[in-house]
């Protein structure tokens, strides 16, 4: 539906007066500041849905009517892990009997098995698996790209990158260097949760710091090797930690310009330790997830572009109603997926193409299959 910017903008007159400017900022074309996005964050009922409107109508004007999405598999290639975490229900100790670790020969395989289906992206990550050499993560790259060449490698957060590092005893710098010449393209930028070492300390105590997550990234994006940004939220965090988690983010982009995407991640509570401890809340809700991704378009406004909702945490419906406050893009087919599912996400482990095309029609936007970097692949009239 058409958003009426006149109408909107009178509404905002009668409401609270920092609301109303930080919104008028928006609307004018300036990314909003911290103290904006603060207050937006503690929106009432009824000031989120004008919030959406103006997040609606920001990504109508900076990202346009397209809503795309990449036909993907994901691949992760083991469970066993010392790091831990406690939000993490998909990892397994050590020698845990449905622990596993799948061969270089797998993974290819399915990366092979995906390109054969219609994939132009594999999205390679794995626990933290000391029976796992440093070599396995380059050999998959230059396997997978000897076998299929014309495929897109998004691998390895930077907690692997840390770890690939402190097996070979380099540098970040020289190691992601050398997975670029293995045949690294792209790498997600998973394991950043939230920037901040108070709630790391309770959430993934024994993770790299925020500290190295951003050099990580950093060098990453000055090696021409893009990154998507995330942020998992809904935990132990508050609306100030997520406030300096996108400020951090966006501090780097202005620095690098090496994100192609901010891809928000709701928590999934049912079956973590972190929620069966009592540690944390029981996930987030609609009205929460509605202001965090529309806070996030308007605080990205004029830095990152596309803002990524997640299909699989939240659900077909709620994606629309995300894409209708600011989100432009929902991410991958993923063809499986384990570490939501196993966390207890209710929404499986796959979308079709057919499903994301008739899920975006459903709202009225233009369907799209992009490549990893968001060049455009087709339309879907």
């Amino acid at each position: 539906m058409p958003i009426n910017l006149k109408l909107l903008e009178s509404s905002l007159k009668n409401l609270d007066p920092k609301f109303s400017r930080a919104l008028e900022k928006a609307l004018s074309g300036k990314a909003i500041d911290e103290d904006d996005a603060l207050r937006l964050l503690s929106s009432s009922y009824y000031e989120a849905l004008m919030l959406a409107l103006a997040a609606d109508y920001a990504r109508k004007m900076y990202a346009g009517d397209v809503v795309t999405f990449v036909v993907n598999r994901n691949i992760n290639f083991t469970n066993e892990c010392i790091i831990r975490c406690l939000f993490c229900a998909y990892s397994r100790p050590l020698g845990s009997p449905d622990g596993y670790l799948l061969s270089v020969e797998e993974v290819v395989s399915k990366a092979y098995e995906a390109w054969r289906r219609g994939a132009t992206e594999v999205c390679i990550q794995g626990a933290i698996n000391p029976k796992v050499p440093a070599d396995y993560y380059f050999e998959i790259l230059k396997r997978i790209k000897e076998k299929v060449p014309q495929i897109h490698i998004h691998a390895f957060s930077p907690q692997e990158v840390h770890y690939i590092a402190s097996r070979l005893g380099t540098t970040y710098r020289d190691t992601l260097k050398a997975l670029r010449e293995a045949g690294l393209d792209s790498m997600p930028g998973t394991a950043a949760e939230i920037l901040d070492d108070d709630v790391r300390k309770v959430i993934a105590p024994n993770k790299i710091t925020t500290d190295q997550w951003v050099e990580i990234i950093k060098e990453a994006h000055k090696l021409g090797i893009p990154t998507t940004a995330t942020m998992m939220y809904g935990h132990v965090d508050d609306d100030a930690h997520r406030v300096r988690h996108m400020k951090i983010v966006r501090d780097l982009q202005m620095e690098t310009k090496g994100f192609t995407e901010f891809v928000l991640l709701p928590f999934v509570h049912y079956r973590t330790r972190l929620y069966r401890e009592g540690l944390s809340r029981a996930g987030t809700t609609w009205l929460e997830d509605l202001k965090v991704h529309a806070v996030a378009r308007l605080f990205f406004l004029g830095y990152i572009k596309n803002i990524q909702v997640s299909w699989v945490k939240l659900g077909p419906k709620m994606t629309q109603m995300m894409l209708q406050a600011g989100a432009n893009d929902i991410g991958g087919t993923l063809m499986e997926e384990n570490i939501s599912r196993e966390a207890g996400s209710l929404y499986g482990s796959r979308m079709d193409v057919r499903e994301m095309v008739e899920l975006i029609k459903g709202i009225g936007r233009i369907p799209a299959q992009r490549t990893t970097t968001y060049e455009i692949i087709r339309f879907y009239d």
